[in-house]
């Protein structure tokens, strides 16, 4: 590592957004680069085995966060898992590479510019992607990209009973996609997954390892960044805990890449942010961003747990035998992502996209997996995809983290659409393909009962999919945090490149448009360089 603490480039959080741009800006030899990130090295066999991602939850891979108590969720305080390593969330997910709809992008368009609109951001998820799965049955090319960083493959060994789930699907009517990351995703299919030859392939796998070597490109681990340096308006460098010097110095830009919580609050730390909010937490008003840390959004999901009929799901999955199976070849039931198949669909029938997505895991998926089920068990996650709710992050109290409240389901529209999505995974459990592999209701979901019981249930079980964003989010308007091209409103050499700058969350997983506006962002920062 060099001793020179003076860099082009310092990037905060070496997540699926910071290490794109570690790894894309380091292309260019005559530019300096420093990744910083909280977390320790991704070293933990556990990142490397699919199945095993709970087992990183509320570890030092983990920040472990916990949203303020609830009201519409029985005053429930929910556990917010995000990553803290090289790869950040991308190292402790479910791998589920899930564009999208083109209706995301467009709208994002609409927002900040027609380059965020579908048809011109598409390549920059081909420019990550690099699919190893079959070729189409129809002959017609992939919509997937074929050379990039990120190994994308369908599941290298599905449980029996995920068939059963597609099968369902088909009996009602539902379309069976080829690829589902076409631009309408409406329908069916297993999961595309993060994944080379079994095992997890993060965004530290596919650009920061292959980076890492290059004398250009420092990576700095277990060093929290506790201040954005300035001089003037310009961002000049960060300090840091955990780094000799203290402080980084940056002659061009500051990258945040912390993520929709971390990203906003060290704005909010630097005195940039909303006065009033500013104020309360005894900050100055550096620069008056009344939008920092607002319009927070994530998608909730209420998980319907049955017992399955036959012993055959993931529970005991990691038996001697299947572990000799993962290390000796990448296969067996450890190569699951949990989430191995998906359907998108619409709840009325005016909707032009989808607004539930319904996940299917063979396994009873209880407290986030953190305790190892004991008991054969399906789930099915009826997933709210465009929430009228919005949140927000505001700074925290004297242990330092940031104050996380997303209102979820504050608008009873949320309400009556996560229980419709219920519903219509009440009638795919009852198809008679998925109905001969579950008997009762287990976990908390208590079987079809009326809308009034169902909706208790709902605000008693309900849990985060782990996808909050928009807390910078980008625009064309004033008073949007950041601008089109993701800097900083108010100051200048500061930049945010990660989910915090959507203007609206996505029909679908937030890693895939994460890397894909990173990958934008990289064009973005260079064009910008020879101005």
């Amino acid at each position: 590592m060099s001793k020179d603490r003076t860099y082009d480039y310092v990037i905060v959080g070496a997540g699926s957004a910071g290490c794109v741009l570690a790894g894309r800006l380091s292309e260019d030899p005559s530019v300096k680069v420093a990744l910083v990130e909280s977390g320790p090295r991704d070293r933990k066999t556990e990142i490397r085995i699919p199945a095993a991602f709970p087992k990183l939850f509320k570890t030092p891979y983990d920040w472990n966060y916990a949203t303020t108590k609830q009201t519409a969720l029985d005053d429930r305080e929910l556990y917010w898992p995000r990553g803290h390593t090289l790869g950040g969330s991308s190292a402790i997910n479910a791998m589920m590479w899930v564009r999208g709809h083109r209706a995301d992008y467009d709208a994002w368009g609409e927002a900040a510019g027609s380059p965020w609109s579908y048809d011109e951001f598409v390549r920059y998820f081909q420019r990550a992607e690099r699919w190893q799965g079959a070729a189409r049955a129809d002959g017609e090319d992939t919509v997937y990209g074929t050379a990039g960083p990120l190994h994308i493959s369908p599941p290298r060994h599905p449980n029996p009973t995920t068939a059963a789930f597609l099968d369902a699907c088909r009996a009602q009517g539902l379309c069976e996609l080829d690829e589902l990351n076409q631009d309408d995703h409406s329908g069916f299919a297993l999961t595309p997954l993060n994944q080379y030859k079994g095992r997890r392939w993060s965004a530290a796998d596919g650009y920061l390892k292959p980076a890492a070597r290059r004398p250009n490109l420092d990576v700095y681990t277990d060093a929290r960044v506790t201040r954005i340096d300035f001089d003037g308006t310009r961002a000049a460098g960060v300090v840091a805990s955990g780094v000799s010097a203290g402080v980084l110095r940056a002659t061009r830009e500051v990258i945040l890449c912390a993520g929709a919580i971390n990203s906003p609050q060290l704005l909010q730390q630097a005195g940039i942010g909303d006065p009033e909010t500013l104020a309360e937490a005894g900050i100055d008003t550096f620069v008056a961003s009344p939008d920092v840390g607002r319009h927070l959004q994530d998608h909730l999901m209420y998980p319907l747990n049955v017992r399955a009929a036959k012993p055959v799901t993931l529970t005991g999955a990691d038996s001697p035998a299947n572990i000799a199976r993962f290390l000796l070849g990448g296969r067996g039931p450890l190569t699951s992502n949990v989430g191995e198949a998906v359907a998108f669909l619409a709840t009325s029938p005016e909707l032009t996209a989808p607004d539930i997505e319904l996940v299917y895991a063979p396994v009873p998926f209880v407290n986030h997996g953190l305790e190892a089920p004991t008991e054969h068990g399906l789930t099915v996650g009826v997933i709210l995809l465009q929430p009228k709710s919005e949140g927000r992050i505001t700074p925290g109290g004297p242990d330092g983290k940031p104050r996380i409240d997303p209102d979820y389901l504050a608008h009873e529209e949320d309400v009556r659409t996560l229980v419709a999505g219920v519903r219509r995974a009440e009638e795919l459990l009852a198809q008679s393909a998925l109905a001969a592999h579950h008997t009762e209701p287990m976990g908390g979901y208590p079987g079809v009962v009326d809308d009034e019981a169902l909706t208790r249930s709902v605000r008693a079980n309900a849990e985060t999919l782990y996808h909050p964003v928009g807390t910078c989010r980008m625009g064309s308007d004033e008073g949007s945090v950041t601008d089109p091209r993701l800097r900083v409103r108010g100051t200048e050499g500061l930049r945010v490149v990660d989910a915090s700058v959507m203007p609206r969350i996505t029909r679908g997983h937030t890693h895939a448009p994460t890397v894909a506006l990173a990958e934008r962002a990289a064009d973005l920062i260079r064009e910008d360089a020879t101005k």
